[in-house]
């Protein structure tokens, strides 16, 4: 009997890496579009974004068969999900990469009765036609006590024929990292000519790559405008290696080109085609594709190596160079952790990311997840130690390394991440913008708004990725936060000539300010600020304290492991206290100047 009502289910949990975004389930979206079709209904429900528990959906929509998308962190929560369905006599199905990889290990669960490995529209097709998993392609299940794997499906070759994803049925909007805008995915092929030991993209498609028209992604493009009622939002260009066809893009670009679209775009691609191609990449900035993420993953060819990377620490500048000139954002993401690596090559990372002019950079762990080569080869050697899937999230040591204990192997990821994002690394991507985008100087208050809401965003997910031990991440933080660069940066830009600082230097006056960052007496770090009546001189970082500072306000972090947001509350809280440490009457002046250009700011910002 045919499967008549379907629900669709990503796991709650967002993990690792993907705590920069609401991911959205643009698998399940497209399998809803292409089975559409053929069923009564379809329903998408992400519990990441949902209120109610699953149960609720279940009650809801009646399902016959229950699909749930499911990655490695996703394991334990995928079959709590899986088993509540069965519990009230539903079908269940499973998919994505982990599931792939594993089938054998997910079929041995009572809860689980059919895999879907790889591609999953046609094969979801044949299914709820048939009823049945018995002959079908791609499909992975249980007869009794036997595991029974279908053949492979052949992978889909003409992409064109797939409808675009049924974002018509999305409960909820999106966004990423703590902005305003929402934002949407779009993918222009499938595959990836790269062998990475590490990644899973080979499992899913064999290295095999198939590329759809330019005009059936602008089309796609044009749909989304219209779904997001053209309103302006981010757009990420999904596909592995979005690059894969110079010539593809570069028509795409043709189509967008002159068009007011209102859209900001992102693509994932590979070093080597941005280095290749200086006139697609001016393209693609021209018409509002200007971010880009790349995998740098090591400045150590014996890494790139080792990793099957197929790219040059030449290739890396000479890409990086390509975007800048073209008025892009270059971002580019570190493996750190792999298994011959010291930590003095890893504490590099973040110098090599600002020498080759990266103005983005993400660190994570090396993480061997089953399927890929990178697996095989440490858990042949017995070197996997974690046995909870959820921490194989790119941001927790599962697997011994020949140098590194897992503690240490964690603090590095933080210590990268405190070396690159400091204040000259945001100022220097916001000064980008607006040259870009021919503007003036930037709202003080709205770049200061942005910067606290993005502290909020990193602690919150520190807290929920590092638990108990967040307290000794926050010191690590900390300490790896000065840098000479902050100080030279500054004094060669001029802040105020990004930042629109007029009123408030004028109210603030020439001031040595001196902001301090504690955990207790031995772990401070210090921003100084150095003015005049109309300009910033310099912002320096240093460990410790000045003692000619006009202008002092020490923060302590207190408890790192509390969840929270700052509340306007809590600001007006801690500038009484800071009033009540100052020393002198000119002390406190100084200190009533800072609050008042800052209030004379926040009132002209709200007019």
């Amino acid at each position: 009997m045919p499967f008549r009502n379907v629900l669709l289910v990503k796991a709650a949990g967002k993990r690792g890496l993907s705590f920069a975004f609401d991911l959205i389930p643009i698998g399940l979206e497209y399998i809803a579009a292409y089975i559409e079709p053929f069923v009564d209904s379809v329903r998408i429900v992400d519990l990441d974004k949902e209120s109610e528990l699953f149960p609720f959906f279940i009650e809801l929509y009646h399902p016959d068969l229950v699909g749930i998308t499911m990655s490695a962190t996703d394991h334990r929560k995928g079959l709590q999900l899986a088993g509540m369905a069965k519990e009230k006599g539903i079908a269940t199905i499973v998919g994505g990469y982990h599931p792939t990889s594993v089938p054998d290990l997910m079929l041995s669960y009572p809860q689980i009765d059919m895999v879907a490995r790889g591609e999953g529209e046609v094969t979801m097709k044949d299914l709820v036609e048939n009823g049945s998993p018995e002959g079908i392609p791609g499909i992975s299940y249980k007869n009794g006590d036997e595991v029974i794997h279908n053949e492979q499906r052949t992978l889909i070759e003409d992409l064109d024929l797939l409808p675009f994803p049924a974002r018509h049925l999305r409960r909820h909007k999106y966004f990423a990292m703590n902005r305003s805008k929402e934002y949407d995915v779009v993918m222009m092929s499938r595959g990836c000519r790269g062998l990475c030991t590490f990644c899973c993209e080979p499992c899913m498609s064999k290295g095999h790559v198939r590329f759809r028209s330019p005009e059936n992604v602008f089309a796609e493009i044009t749909e989304m405008k219209r779904y997001h009622g053209g309103e302006p939002f981010e757009c990420i260009f999904a596909d592995p290696d979005f690059m894969g066809d110079a010539r593809r893009v570069d028509r795409l670009c043709d189509l967008m080109k002159g068009i007011d679209l209102n859209i900001s775009f992102c693509a994932m691609v590979r070093a080597d085609a941005m280095a290749r191609y200086p006139d697609v990449v001016k393209k693609m900035c021209e018409v509002g594709i200007m971010r880009f993420e790349m995998g740098i993953e090591s400045s150590n060819l014996n890494d790139l190596r080792s990793t099957k990377k197929g790219i040059t620490t030449r290739v890396h500048r000479e890409a990086v160079k390509n975007i800048r000139e073209s008025g892009g954002i270059p971002g580019g993401t570190f493996v750190i952790g792999l298994p011959d690596q010291t930590a003095e090559e890893i504490r590099s990372f973040p110098a090599y990311a600002r020498d080759i002019g990266l103005m983005a950079s993400a660190f994570g762990i090396a993480t061997p997840f089953p399927g890929t080569e990178f697996y095989k080869e440490v858990d042949e050697k017995g070197l996997i130690f974690e046995t909870d899937w959820e921490k194989f999230d790119e941001m927790h040591s599962v697997y011994r390394t020949k140098h590194l204990s897992k503690d240490e192997v964690e603090e590095l990821a933080t210590y990268c991440m405190s070396k690159f994002w400091n204040l000259d690394t945001l100022l220097e991507q916001a000064n980008v913008f607006r040259v870009r985008n021919g503007n003036g100087r930037l709202p003080l208050f709205a770049f200061s708004l942005n910067l606290i809401r993005n502290i909020n965003f990193l602690t919150n997910a520190g807290i929920e990725l590092q638990g108990e031990n967040i307290r000794s991440h926050a010191r690590t933080f900390l300490e790896a936060l000065p840098n000479p660069c902050v100080e030279s940066y500054t004094r060669s830009i001029g802040i105020h000539n990004v930042l629109d600082l007029s009123r408030f230097l004028h109210i603030l006056g020439p001031q040595k300010m001196q902001i301090t960052l504690s955990m207790d007496e031995r772990t401070r770090t210090s921003f100084v600020f150095k003015t005049t009546g109309d300009e910033v001189e310099y912002v320096r970082t240093i460990r410790g304290k000045e003692d000619d500072s006009t202008i002092d306000i020490e923060l302590r972090l207190g408890n790192p492991g509390r969840r929270g947001s700052i509340s306007k509350v809590s600001v007006v809280k801690n500038f009484l206290m800071l009033y009540a440490r100052q020393k002198s009457l000119k002390a406190r002046w100084n200190l009533s100047k800072l609050l008042f250009a800052i209030a004379t700011e926040v009132l002209t910002m709200k007019r």
